[in-house]
C-alpha cells in the first residue's frame, strides 16, 4: 500500500490533496472506489469523472478543474498511470528449480537460479542465464541462448539457433525461428529455399501470444531493444525491426523489410518485404505499405467505416475513377485550347 505523497513522487505528478492518504489499488473511472486511485488520459471518459468514488485522480491541468476528489496533475496522465502501476503491483516471487518432467539435453548450460517448467524439452548446446523463466510447455531447440531473466510464459518454441537478450517477455504460444516463407518457382511447381540464417532478439523485448519471427534466409531476422510486438504479429524472414518499435495485433511484415526506430504500427497494416521505413514513423491501423518511407511522420491507407450504403457508393465511384481523370483532363485541355492564345 502506498500513499498519495509518494505515488506522486513515483509519478512525478503535482499533489493537490493529503499525501498521507493510503491507496489500495489502482483501477477505472468508472468502477474507482474509496481507499483506490484512478486516472483520466481519453477525453472519452471525462463523463465518468463528476461521478467518480476514486480517493485520487491522475489527470492533466485542463482536467484538474472538474474533478471533485483529490488530484494528481501531470503533463502525460497515462505514462503516470504506467509507473504507478509498476510500483503498486509488484511480480510474483520468482521460485528456481527443475519440473521432474522435463526433458533436458545433458549438454545444456543452465544457471542454477532459472526455472524450468513442467513437460518442458531444452535441446543440445542452448543456453539458460540467471533467473530465467522456462514456463510448462516449452521447446528450446539446440544452440539456442536466453539471457538473463527473460520469461518465456508457456508453450513457447524456439527454434535452433535462436538468441533471446536479457528481460525478455514471451507470452503463450510464440514461436520463433521457424523457417520463413521461401520458395520459387520452377516450372510451375514450387521449390523451398533452405533457411539457413536464424533470429537474434535483443533486450528487453516483448512478444505477445502466438506471434511468430521467422528465421533469416542467409543471414539473422533481427529485433533490436525494447521492441513490443502485440499478439499474433507476423515478422517474416529477414527482417530487422528497429529499437523501442512497438507493432499492434495482427501485423504481418514481409521478408527483408527494414522498420525504423521508435515507430509504431497500427494493427492489420502490411507491410511489403524489402522496403524501408524510416525512424520515428507512424503507421494507422489497417494500412498497406507498398513502398519505402523515408521520413518520418504519420501514414494511413485503410478506408474509415462508413454505412454500407455510402461504402457501395464510393466504391462504384473509385471502380470508374480513372476513366473520369481521364475526362477531365480532355476537358481541362479543350479549354485551354479555347482560351489559349489566337
Amino acid at each position: 500500500m502506498y500513499t498519495l505523497g509518494e505515488i506522486a513522487e513515483i509519478t512525478g505528478a503535482e499533489l493537490d490533496g493529503d499525501p498521507g492518504q493510503k491507496i489500495k489499488r489502482l483501477s477505472s473511472l468508472a468502477s474507482a472506489r474509496a481507499g483506490e486511485l484512478s486516472f483520466l488520459a481519453n477525453k472519452r471518459y471525462v463523463r465518468y469523472l463528476k461521478s467518480t468514488r476514486a480517493y485520487a485522480v491522475i489527470l492533466s491541468a485542463k482536467d484538474r478543474h472538474h474533478c471533485p476528489v483529490q488530484t494528481l496533475v501531470c503533463d502525460d496522465p497515462y505514462l503516470a498511470f504506467a509507473r504507478a502501476l509498476r510500483h503498486m503491483e509488484p511480480d510474483s516471487d520468482f521460485i528456481s528449480g527443475i519440473h521432474p518432467s522435463a526433458v533436458i539435453d545433458r549438454q545444456c548450460e543452465i544457471d542454477s537460479s532459472c526455472y524450468i517448467g513442467a513437460n518442458s524439452v531444452i535441446g543440445s548446446g542452448s543456453k539458460i542465464a540467471g533467473r530465467a523463466y522456462v514456463g510448462p510447455g516449452c521447446v528450446i531447440g539446440r544452440g539456442v541462448s536466453v539471457g538473463e531473466k527473460t520469461a518465456l510464459i508457456a508453450n513457447v518454441t524456439l527454434c535452433d539457433g535462436v538468441k533471446i537478450g536479457r528481460n525478455g517477455l514471451l507470452h503463450p504460444g510464440v514461436v520463433i525461428g521457424a523457417d520463413g516463407f521461401g520458395i520459387v518457382n520452377d516450372h510451375g511447381e514450387w521449390l523451398k529455399i533452405p533457411q539457413i540464417g536464424s533470429v537474434s532478439i535483443a533486450d528487453d523485448v516483448e512478444i505477445g501470444a502466438n506471434t511468430t519471427v521467422d528465421r533469416g534466409a542467409l543471414e539473422d531476422t533481427v529485433i533490436e531493444n525494447g521492441v513490443k510486438l502485440d499478439n499474433q504479429v507476423q515478422i517474416g524472414h529477414g527482417v530487422r525491426v528497429g529499437a523501442h518499435t512497438a507493432i499492434a495485433g495482427c501485423v504481418g511484415i514481409a521478408g527483408s523489410a527494414v522498420i525504423g526506430r521508435r515507430c509504431m504500427i497500427g494493427g492489420q497494416s502490411a507491410v511489403s518485404g524489402h522496403i524501408e521505413i524510416a525512424d520515428d514513423v507512424i503507421i494507422t491501423g489497417m494500412s498497406g505499405v507498398s513502398n519505402s518511407i523515408k521520413e518520418a511522420g504519420v501514414y494511413s491507407s485503410g478506408i474509415p467505416v462508413t454505412t454500407n450504403a455510402k461504402w457501395r457508393k464510393n466504391i462504384a465511384r473509385f471502380r470508374n475513377l480513372d476513366e473520369i481523370a481521364r475526362r477531365l483532363f480532355k476537358l481541362e485541355r479543350r479549354s485551354g485550347d479555347e482560351n489559349g492564345p489566337e
